[in-house]
């Protein structure tokens, strides 16, 4: 099974809002247990998930790794937007870290600590003691589809009727 991606709708509703800086907050990645299910819909903030995050132990800290070295960049030709940040490394030490099957980004500086989304790996992964599990190459992509995005408007005209 292939890794699937999907951002939150409470973190596209955020940005619409500008309450989210790309390349200014603080955003933090986190790994998600075997059985956690992410729901775009109702998943909006680090609450809604902390239950399923990974323990802290054997070389995984809970709510430790922050996303560095952020690149915010525009294509016009291929209407996106891409946001990159440096890869993330955990080393499993005095045991295994996992089993895991997904990782939740979210970001810290938002007052509700909001999940920008989660990617899901297709596939459960457990890093044997001594072993490093590597994110590389976090993107976050955004554009235009022209199938889906749209914009609408209805537009009302009045006539105004003079008697002489």
């Amino acid at each position: 099974m292939a890794a699937v991606s999907l951002l939150s709708n409470r973190f596209i509703h955020e940005q619409n809002l500008g309450t989210v800086d790309m390349d200014g907050d603080t955003f933090i990645v986190i790994l998600m247990n075997s059985s956690f299910k992410y729901d775009p819909d109702t998943h909006d903030t680090l609450s809604d998930v902390t239950a399923n995050q990974l323990s802290t132990g054997n070389g995984y800290t809970q709510n430790s790794k922050t996303l560095t070295n952020v690149t915010v960049t525009r294509s016009d030709s291929l209407n996106q937007s891409v946001v990159e940040w440096d890869d993330v490394v955990w080393t499993a030490s005095g045991g295994s870290i996992g089993p895991t099957g997904s990782t939740i980004i979210y970001d810290d500086s938002h007052a509700n600590d909001i999940i920008v989304g989660c990617c899901d790996f297709g596939t459960d992964y457990t890093i044997p003691d001594g072993q490093d599990f590597e994110l590389r190459d976090i993107k976050l992509v955004s554009g235009r589809i022209p199938d889906r995005d749209t914009f609408t408007t209805t537009t009302t005209t009045t006539t105004t009727t003079t008697t002489v």
